[in-house]
């Protein structure tokens, strides 16, 4: 594909899908890895059609997670539709991961020996649309705002269980993922991960960091093992549960200010 072409067509979506508040709250919901689109022109990027399926196409479970909290809570919600294979929304651009040649094992044919105008091309149509769709929706709010973001991760990395039924990643605001983790242990019923199955870091992930650490605001990272969320009554399930306990941290985290 020549590297004057635009990327997306006229049949491809737009980058990112939002569901708009129906309520006044504190909260915008945003998930990084909701979508699996891949761009007309990139063929499927020479994936087998059963690896879309995986966890390393998208964040199974989450879409269903997001909607239906959004719904439950009435908070606006920004989901990136394309696939963490073309662009990974949670990496800075640049980063060496953001664009992966081989994912949990598969080769990603259609990400190899990719020239700087193709990654900045797929930068430039998907990663920042979606970025700035969420810097919009933040910046036009005049009230206090907590950044939620919501994903999934496998039951099984590399041949290894991961034991946690749900993880809070954090880096500087630990204040909100100390409230957060307290509230999921004294569920009763959950083995939690504090900055577990991953490490939230500045360099690591890039939504959080760009989006609430840079601003100050409150935010929590959200992890549930996709096994958990897999069908509808399990997001359905993980909603509920969600919509019960976010307005907890954030009275918490109110009455400590």
């Amino acid at each position: 594909m020549s590297s004057f072409l635009p990327l997306l067509g006229p049949e491809d979506p737009t980058p990112y899908r939002i569901t708009k508040a129906t309520a006044k709250g504190p909260f915008v919901l945003v998930s990084d890895h909701a979508g699996r689109a891949v761009p007309s022109c990139l063929n499927r990027l020479g994936v087998e059609e059963a690896e879309w399926e995986r966890h390393i196409a998208w964040d199974i479970g989450i879409h269903g997670v997001g909607i239906a909290l959004s719904g439950l809570l009435g908070a606006d919600l920004v989901e990136q539709v394309y696939s963490r294979l073309v662009i990974d929304s949670n990496r800075a651009p640049g980063h060496p991961t953001s664009i992966p040649a081989v994912s949990d094992r598969t080769e990603i044919a259609g990400n190899k020996a990719l020239s700087a105008a193709c990654r900045a091309r797929r930068e430039r149509e998907i990663l920042h649309p979606y970025h700035d769709c969420i810097a919009a929706i933040l910046g036009a709010r005049k009230s206090p705002t907590a950044l939620i973001a919501l994903h999934s991760f496998t039951p099984v990395m590399n041949g290894v269980a991961r034991p946690w039924h749900v993880g809070i990643l954090h880096h500087r605001d630990t204040r909100s993922a100390r409230i957060m983790l307290d509230l999921l242990r004294q569920e009763g019923d959950l083995c939690v991960g504090d900055n577990e199955p991953y490490v939230l870091t500045a360099t690591s992930d890039y939504t959080v960091p760009y989006h609430a650490e840079r601003a100050g605001l409150p935010y929590l990272e959200i992890e549930i093992r996709q096994d958990l969320i897999a069908d509808e009554a399990g997001q359905k399930s993980w909603a509920q549960r969600l919509a019960r306990l976010l307005p907890l941290y954030w009275n918490a985290i109110s009455g400590e200010n």
